[in-house]
């Protein structure tokens, strides 16, 4: 279908990307001092490419890859532990075919569901600069082009959905002031009849500082894509 080649045309770009030089050279010295249980791994060390269902309903937004996870296999949350939480729940609710992914190639798909991120490149500390973010979000703008079936956004922490409000707003929806909170659910719409009404589901990002402090646990998260899957 013309809509999957031009979803892959897109992420071809995506990979070619170096608008951020910071970003690009922290890529590389990941790359260099990688820990000494991945030794052994040729890193990706470019910026990750999103992947899912090009019919997907349901779109889920992330912050950025994980200077070891993503970053090392080259796709978005595989590989770490948020992506084991975030896989897990996908499988129990019909959006994946299997539990979790280690590593491209692994027969690991989504179904209804599409992934990508605010910026496609693991940043230092995990914190990009508002510029790098501003780089990266053209892309997030050609994918809502393309992704002409999602009806529910799940942005995964409080800068996905700062950031995924932002980008709505340039696309033409009506956003007023919104509160981030866990399972918060909004209903947005446009006066652009060519454009629909979408939902807007809020989660914690799953990751350890999360997960195990126990600001966020599995059945609260779970509780997003039961959400999300009654949504649809």
């Amino acid at each position: 279908m013309k809509q999957d080649l031009e979803l892959e045309k897109l992420q071809k770009m995506v990979i070619r990307c170096r608008r951020c030089p910071r970003l690009f050279a922290y890529l590389r010295e990941v790359s260099n001092r990688k820990p000494k249980r991945y030794r052994d791994w040729d890193y990706w060390s470019k910026p990750l490419p999103s992947f899912g269902d090009p019919e997907a309903r349901l779109l889920i937004v992330g912050l950025a890859p994980a200077a070891n996870g993503g970053n090392r296999t080259g796709r978005m949350f595989t590989g770490d532990r948020s992506g084991e939480w975030l896989f897990g729940a996908l499988y129990q609710f019909g959006f994946a075919n299997q539990p979790n992914s280690s590593q491209r190639g692994d027969g690991f798909a989504l179904s209804d569901c599409y992934i990508t991120a605010t910026i496609r490149c693991a940043p230092p500390k995990n914190r990009p600069l508002p510029e790098e973010i501003e780089n990266c979000r053209a892309y997030f703008l050609k994918e809502l082009d393309l992704l002409k079936n999602v009806k529910a956004y799940v942005p995964l922490g409080q800068i996905a959905f700062i950031q995924t409000l932002k980008s709505l707003r340039l696309k033409g929806y009506q956003v007023p002031p919104l509160a981030f909170g866990h399972g918060k659910t909004y209903v947005l719409r446009t006066p652009n009849p060519l454009l629909r009404t979408i939902s807007l589901i809020t989660s914690y990002h799953p990751s350890q500082q999360n997960t195990q402090t126990g600001k966020l646990t599995r059945s609260m998260f779970h509780k997003i894509f039961k959400m999300a899957r009654n949504r649809l």
